[in-house]
């Protein structure tokens, strides 16, 4: 009799422990929602300063994934306008979207976690994903959020 209860805690552990697993692997079941895959863009910042903006996923394994990438470039002028020595620095950011730089990257990055120090949701109404989605709909030849420094 003692040995058919031992049988019966181990069959009972052994059905908690699948159906936890379950629950895990598919997200409580397919009920929770994953706010990393939403079809928000977000800006992800990262240790060494750089900026990248994108649909970001993935955010709970070692590596997330980020795709879609646009980033910000400083574009300052070789040379004053006037012939007077000015102080003034005159630079612009530009939106480049990720993909035509020298080493032909794809449109998908995998970003370690401990690089990134976090990520914000971006506004569907803020500069940069008004430039992200002109440059997508072929408004722009290029993305720009039209910031000047």
């Amino acid at each position: 009799m003692n040995q058919n209860k031992v049988l019966m805690y181990v069959l009972y552990a052994i059905l908690i422990i699948g159906i936890g697993y379950a629950a895990f692997a598919t997200k409580g079941f397919g009920l929770m929602k994953n706010s990393s895959t939403s079809s928000n863009w977000q800006a992800v910042f990262l240790t060494n300063g750089q900026v990248y903006f994108g649909k970001l996923s993935g955010t709970t394994g070692q590596y997330a994934t980020l795709k879609e990438i646009y980033y910000l470039q400083v574009q300052q002028q070789v040379q004053p306008s006037d012939s007077t020595t000015s102080t003034n620095n005159n630079s612009s950011l530009t939106l480049v979207k990720l993909g035509n730089e020298l080493h032909g990257p794809k449109d998908e990055m995998k970003i370690n976690r401990d690089q990134i120090i976090f990520w914000e949701n971006m506004k569907d109404d803020g500069k940069v994903v008004k430039a992200i989605n002109d440059y997508k709909s072929g408004k722009t030849p290029t993305p720009t959020p039209s910031a000047t420094n």
